[in-house]
């Protein structure tokens, strides 16, 4: 496995690398098949809020809660919704963040504030609260908001209704518009469009935050909605000084880059990615991040316990996967639709995409043998075998070979064979008497029924 498949991606030439590995995630075991793939989970319906996309949302205790349209809804864990309030907007993503006893939500237009215990939901009229607030955050007794519209400040408040105009304070560093603020590890970090501050709690009586000396990074954030928790630290899509998207890995303040020189090629030629969005979440140990390109319907898979990026994609025309936003809900992972309001959870058990195929491909290395011709007699591809459906599509499952003699440019005919039908656990998945080449690379291309393992 490892001579013909490795964890590369296509980039800038397919002469260097031609692999792609589609809907799937690699594990590096220790026996004698140290890398196998599995295909990515699936999405199960859960249940829908409406035709638009959720705005929003947040766990708290036994519910959690959601921005949809112009309300505000508290779920509970049987899908129950409940309106609990209104805004004066119904499109847009907003914050929200929780002290405990209140949830303050940002629009960029407004902000509100809802109390649990008494389900008193208000817009927040204080003269200190700026309206244009895109973000918001929540550490040692103080809600934080940013001034939003390309300001370099920021406000607190300790119960998010009273906001004082003499409680804000400007980034340091470098006089660029704030971004984002996100709480991460006994810390504020400030994200601007060009440098990432640090802020800690030092219990100054006139304003109890002050900047990190030091810890300032020369990376702006490229895209709001893509700095996430992520692997004990935070990621994002960031832009550095030269302009360059990358993928970014804080943990404390060192920045570590995620991205691959091929994902880089390939995310700087989607064009603007302001409107990318990212969530991270664990599959059976190993910690994953979802970054969406909407511009360029485009969505791709790290893994950082392989450092495997893949591609996401839904259905057969090579769209965008359907997640947009996640929450970890009483154990449950679950994800909005980008699209409208349906909300899915995210299950290794499900093998579709709310009932849509999933087509799963591997393109292998390119193969050389010094310049010359050699034959290819067979090849042999472990699968998971025996595993089809009773009846119906399934009930005898495929695998298609196809191969490229130009480094992946073109590819010949499909060759088909079968991986065994329900409970043929001794099916080989083998190919023969293959052609003459000077190059060769292998696309391994399967729709999923049931579990799928190579």
């Amino acid at each position: 496995m490892t001579a013909l498949f490795g964890l590369s991606q296509k980039g800038k030439s397919p002469t260097v690398t031609a692999q792609r590995h589609l809907n799937l995630y690699a594990e590096i075991n220790q026996d004698e098949k140290p890398l196998v793939f599995y295909g990515t989970p699936g999405l199960r319906f859960c249940f829908q809020f409406g035709e638009t996309p959720v705005r929003g949302w947040i766990v708290v205790g036994d519910f959690f809660y959601a921005v949809h349209m112009d309300k505000f809804y508290e779920v509970d864990n049987s899908n129950t919704y409940t309106e609990r309030g209104t805004l004066n907007t119904s499109s847009g993503f907003v914050d929200m963040s929780y002290d405990g006893q209140r949830i303050l939500i940002t629009t960029g237009t407004s902000g509100y504030i809802y109390t649990i215990a008494t389900h008193a939901f208000s817009i927040i009229n204080s003269p200190g609260f700026v309206n244009s607030a895109n973000t918001c955050t929540w550490m040692d007794g103080f809600f934080v908001a940013d001034f939003g519209d390309g300001s370099d400040s920021f406000s607190i408040s300790a119960d998010g209704i009273t906001w004082d105009a003499l409680d804000f304070a400007s980034a340091e560093s470098n006089p660029d518009g704030i971004v984002r603020v996100f709480f991460d590890n006994g810390e504020i970090v400030i994200l601007g469009e060009s440098t990432t501050e640090f802020w800690g709690n030092v219990g100054a009586t006139d304003f109890p935050l002050s900047p990190i000396k030091g810890a300032a990074q020369e990376f702006g954030l490229a895209a709001r909605r893509t700095l996430t928790k992520f692997n004990s630290g935070i990621a994002a899509l960031m832009k550095t000084k030269q302009g360059q998207i990358q993928v970014m890995f804080f943990q404390g303040y060192v920045p570590k880059k995620l991205s691959t020189q091929e994902i880089d090629s390939i995310i700087n030629g989607y064009g603007p990615s302001s409107n990318a969005t990212a969530f991270a979440y664990m599959l059976g140990g190993h910690p994953m991040l979802q970054i969406n390109f909407p511009s360029a319907n485009a969505s791709w898979l790290f893994d950082a316990s392989t450092n495997l990026w893949s591609p996401l994609e839904y259905g057969t025309n090579g769209n965008r996967h359907r997640a947009e936003m996640y929450i970890d809900y009483l154990g449950k992972p679950l994800v909005s639709d980008y699209e409208n309001g349906n909300i899915y959870e995210i299950s290794t058990d499900v093998y579709t995409d709310n009932g849509m195929t999933i087509v799963r491909e591997i393109i292998g290395r390119n193969v050389y043998k010094n310049g010359d011709q050699f034959n290819v007699n067979e090849l042999f591809v472990e699968f998971e075998t025996g595993i089809g459906l009773v009846s119906g599509q399934g009930s005898n499952p495929q695998i298609m070979l196809t191969i490229s003699k130009d480094n992946g440019r073109t590819w010949g005919n499909e060759l088909w064979t079968g991986i065994g039908k329900i409970g043929d656990y001794m099916a080989r998945a083998i190919w023969r008497r293959l052609e003459k080449a000077r190059n060769w690379c292998r696309m391994l291309h399967w729709s999923v029924a049931k579990k799928s393992k190579i």
